[in-house]
């Protein structure tokens, strides 16, 4: 069954704050430098983190995903000496080409961070499907990984963002 969607008014409205989400996300990250930012510069930008890992190290993984309705999902790690070590995007062709049948879903969310959607098919309800969703150059795309039973992968897509092709209003 297939909910309605929104009205288009709402629908552009909704796009266009999550295209301003990604822009000011690079607009924030410009303003950090690695090695020399501190836990608070980031904090003074991006905001509080919706998780963070603390590592064996005394590093921290500061998670900022934009998904379902952005189009990014930022990792931000913190070194053990407090300083900015690595900001990074991880929903990039390199992150997708990385996912392999029979990773589980934590490596998965490690990987590419949290995710937009999922999915269940009456026909196959032995099989969950999570999506992600990100643009290619100027083309919304989604990212899908179909689990098993096991909760193991068994493939990945790349597939249009329906939200993109869809007409009418």
């Amino acid at each position: 069954m297939r909910l309605p969607l929104p009205p288009r008014p709402l629908t552009a409205l909704l796009l266009a704050a999550a295209l301003l989400a990604t822009a000011c996300d690079e607009r924030r990250a410009a303003k950090l430098e690695e090695g020399l930012s501190t836990e608070a510069d980031v904090l003074k930008q991006f905001g509080e983190p919706v998780q963070i890992t603390e590592k064996a190290d005394g590093s921290k993984v500061l998670a900022y995903p934009r998904q379902p309705e952005g189009w990014t999902n930022v990792e931000i790690v913190i070194g053990s000496d407090g300083k900015l070590a690595s900001l990074r995007q991880l929903l990039t062709p390199a992150s997708f080409a990385k996912v392999q049948p029979g990773m589980d879903q934590a490596e998965l969310r490690r990987l590419l961070g949290k995710h937009a959607k999922s999915l269940s098919y009456a026909t196959q309800p032995e099989q969950e499907v999570w999506q992600w969703r990100f643009m290619s150059g100027q083309d919304k795309k989604v990212f899908e990984v179909t689990f098993d039973r096991d909760h193991k992968v068994l493939s990945s897509a790349i597939v249009d963002d329906e939200r993109q092709t869809q007409t009418g209003g």
